[in-house]
């Protein structure tokens, strides 16, 4: 699965673009804030049908205008698939397959799946335990639609249960019977995420332990725990925080309170590691956040790296090109500021297929390769 041709209009930096994608590598050049991250933000949008970098859609749209329009157009084996995603200032976004709109937005995780690496990503390590929990839930969330399903079903019983909670403090009135009913569905909703996510991290960890290995060219143990009070039942738990909840105004104990405990050997990496380390440990958790979904759904997914260039010394960017231009991997969008750096790179390495893009504010010019895009 690759994406063939992409459209865009009004999307953020961008009014109107056509371009062709070449089924491997790629690269989008071009100094900063020419729009080279928009572009795969786009992109971003076409698998999980929201921006990577921007949760309210109508900041997106391009300044001065009323919609923005992406579309792309996909080969799956001998089909082509066209997606398309609509959001028009004060109306609810359109995702459409082929022409059809979809029910729920849910229904389209998983189909075109997709790995991005960005600067952001740090955030997995500094950020608070929810930017982990939400690496966890998006990476199971493409290879089993039942976990999504759970996951969407736990959030509004917890939404609903912590409007409860601040209505007694409101009312003065505790009612049991209607937090119980909701009790109920946490329960029912939230062991099914506790058991899944702790088969995940069981896979998931080998294949992490093998990228941190290559990427540090080092013999340090890299360690992902999952944190959670979930060896103490649920309904336990919920009965047990009563008061506090009651005082807090809202549920403090549940999955949604889990953790990802990440070290080096003995120590935590949030307070201990390098820089070097933290980026290397990144890098290693997107890898095989890739290889994991590739393995489940048999499909490989678009990745997406994003300023690669910040986080690896020249040798290690060389070696994670030339990876991800093997058959081990599908289509690779990468960023970078400087034409020059991956046209040497590309030298060194002549029988990966490539197509290398000057962006120069929300246009694209083909500078290396034949069949120049259309802009």
């Amino acid at each position: 699965m690759y994406l063939t041709n992409f459209k865009l209009n009004n999307f953020k930096t961008y009014g109107d673009l056509d371009v062709d994608f070449c089924s491997n590598i790629n690269c989008l050049v071009g100094n900063n804030g020419v729009g080279k991250t928009n572009l795969l933000d786009a992109i971003y949008y076409l698998s999980f049908c929201k921006s990577y970098f921007n949760s309210i859609d109508s900041q997106n749209i391009r300044q001065g205008e009323d919609f923005f329009a992406i579309h792309g157009s996909y080969q799956f084996g001998e089909d082509l698939v066209h997606v398309s995603c609509v959001q028009k200032k004060g109306q609810s976004k359109q995702l459409r397959w082929n022409k059809k709109p979809y029910k729920t937005f849910g229904e389209h995780i998983g189909k075109i799946p997709l790995v991005i690496i960005s600067p952001n990503d740090q955030n997995i390590i500094m950020g608070g335990s929810e930017v982990r929990r939400k690496f966890v839930d998006g990476v199971i969330s493409q290879t089993d639609k039942g976990y999504l399903e759970h996951l969407l079903q736990y959030q509004k019983a917890l939404d609903q249960r912590n409007r409860l909670l601040k209505q007694f403090y409101e009312d003065r009135q505790w009612d049991e019977p209607s937090i119980s009913i909701w009790d109920d569905q946490l329960v029912r909703h939230g062991e099914v995420l506790y058991e899944v996510r702790n088969a995940f991290l069981k896979e998931f960890l080998p294949l992490f332990s093998e990228y941190y290995s290559w990427i540090s060219n080092s013999s340090e143990e890299a360690i992902l725990k999952y944190i959670s009070r979930s060896e103490t039942p649920l309904p336990q738990q919920l009965a047990e925080a009563r008061q506090n909840d009651k005082y807090a105004l809202f549920t403090t104990v549940g999955p949604h309170k889990d953790d990802l405990e990440l070290s080096i050997g003995d120590f935590n990496i949030k307070k201990f590691g390098s820089q070097g380390q933290q980026k290397t440990f990144v890098l290693a958790l997107k890898l095989a956040q890739f290889e994991y979904i590739f393995q489940r759904c048999g499909q490989k997914p678009i990745l997406l790296l994003d300023d690669i260039f910040d986080k690896l010394d020249m040798l290690r960017v060389t070696q994670l090109i030339h990876l991800v231009g093997t058959d081990r991997f599908g289509q690779v969008f990468l960023t970078d500021t400087q034409p020059g750096r991956v046209e040497n790179i590309f030298a060194e390495i002549p029988n990966v297929e490539h197509k290398i893009f000057q962006v120069t504010s929300g246009t694209l010019t083909l500078t290396e390769n034949t069949n120049a895009a259309h802009v």
